[in-house]
């Protein structure tokens, strides 16, 4: 039978408990600011090799700050990474747009383009700082110059 709620108050805090967690603005800040933050770069990662027709895209990441001086929070960085419609090709399969068929003109791109692909497009794969895409060749839509001229676009 478990015990009474009014017991159980009355007893510490086990020791496996995580310290607490800052409780005011400046202590979140300082607590932050403290741990370096990780980009992710193809020399950081150990990264999939993509097979057959796969394509590795790392997706689009926004900058911190924008350029009228708002600092973005990190739940809305994220956001964006997840939703992001645009990537860097980090690598490609070998049998990447060699269908003569499909691709009469050759492929629509190559290795550190920044291309354009649909929302949902793809497999998601979890990496230390982010994530990462494996897309099919077809799924590519366009390549682009700059991902935020499509990003202040809209």
């Amino acid at each position: 039978m478990t015990e009474p709620l009014s017991t159980l108050k009355n007893q510490e805090t086990p020791k496996e408990f995580p310290k607490e967690v800052p409780k005011h603005k400046k202590a979140l800040e300082e607590k932050y600011k403290s741990e370096p933050r990780k980009e992710i770069t193809k020399e950081t990662t150990k990264l999939p090799q993509p097979t057959g027709w796969r394509i590795l895209v790392l997706p689009f990441r926004m900058k911190e700050k924008t350029k009228g001086g708002i600092v973005l929070g990190s739940e809305t960085i994220e956001r964006q990474q997840v939703a992001s419609q645009c990537g860097l090709v980090l690598a490609m399969g070998p049998a990447c747009y060699l269908d003569k068929d499909r691709y009469p003109h050759g492929p629509w791109c190559k290795v550190n383009d920044w291309v354009v692909f649909a929302r949902y497009a793809g497999s998601r794969i979890h990496i230390e700082g982010g994530e990462i895409r494996l897309l099919n060749d077809d799924e590519i839509l366009a390549t682009v110059q700059d991902p935020e001229d499509i990003l202040h676009a809209f």
